[in-house]
């Protein structure tokens, strides 16, 4: 009776070892499933449908996600990634290119793309995957109506009628580099009749309203769509192009390297049209970002409906 237990009993061991040396490789080969991916975004709309994108698609790939939206503005965001209490998130190749490393614009989408990867390599260690083809770049923005009261369709004719002309922004927007002063050295010296400081939500309502002339806003807002407002050509390229891509650690990626695979799947998708569209079913139609991003990672057939 020992002797048939002594055998169970050896079996059952050289079975949990099998088993046991099994799950190791199969977490191996997924590059360590076991341990959360740190997924951040910064404050906003756009950022957080994009947070959940990049959520979702890793997830997707058999990873552990651990969610870390809304961590507030590029600062933060950036350190958090430097010091490892994120892995990744979405950044824009103008707000590296300016906020982070300081350096001088650029109106060139491809030459921006490379200065900020390389940059990025070089001094944190940290990789661009690839970027998406929309640009959330700042915008003037006026009403169809107004620019055909006035005959403009390009900054250089706003300034032109700039003492006849309201515009609303953020306060921040008179004395940014890319902001009045910029457009002041880029355009040439003018006055408006008056600027508005106010919070992003007030902005296209007081547009619309006509209690404003000209609203600062960004390329993939999606009330320019909604309201079929028009751009103002920046003819003479002060802003920079601000791109979206994934910014990853690189040992993160070394350890998963089925991450960016899953996430480049997506850039292609994310033209500045679908980016107005898909942030104006948060911003204008009250959705959550998490519904409308699963939504359209189904629609275009990056991740499965459940």
């Amino acid at each position: 009776m020992k002797s048939v237990r002594h055998v169970v009993v050896s079996l059952l061991l050289v079975l949990l070892t099998m088993l046991t040396a099994i799950a190791c490789q199969g977490n191996s080969s997924n590059g360590g499933a076991g341990e959360a991916i740190k997924i951040g975004s910064k404050d906003f709309t756009e950022q957080f449908i994009l947070g959940e994108m990049y959520a979702l698609l890793v997830e997707n790939k058999g990873f552990k996600v651990e969610r870390k939206l809304n961590l507030g503005g590029t600062p933060v965001a950036q350190a958090g990634l430097e010091n490892g209490q994120i892995d990744l998130y979405p950044e824009y190749t103008g707000t590296a290119l300016l906020t982070v490393l300081k350096l001088p614009a650029s109106s060139d989408p491809q030459q921006v793309y490379q200065t900020v990867a390389d940059a990025y390599k070089q001094k944190f260690n940290l990789v661009w995957l690839n970027p998406a083809p929309m640009n959330n770049t700042q915008a003037l923005v006026m009403t169809q109506e107004s620019t055909q009261k006035y005959g403009i369709t390009t900054i250089s004719d706003m300034v032109a009628q700039a003492s006849k002309l309201a515009m609303i922004g953020p306060p921040e927007f008179e004395v940014r580099e890319d902001g009045l002063p910029g457009l002041k050295k880029a355009y040439g010296d003018f006055k408006l009749k008056k600027f508005m400081p106010a919070d992003p939500g007030l902005r296209y309502q007081t547009l619309n309203k006509g209690q404003a002339d000209v609203a600062v806003g960004f390329g993939t807002d999606g009330e320019i769509s909604a309201f079929k407002l028009v751009v103002l050509k920046d003819d003479k390229a002060l802003f920079p192009p601000y791109q979206v891509a994934p910014v990853i650690r690189q040992e993160v990626l070394e350890k998963k390297p089925g991450i960016s695979d899953a996430l480049n799947a997506l850039a292609p998708k994310l033209t500045t049209e679908t980016m107005q569209r898909l942030n104006y079913e948060v911003s204008g139609k009250q959705r959550e970002p998490a519904e409308v991003a699963k939504e359209f990672l189904i629609q275009e057939g990056l991740v499965k409906s459940s």
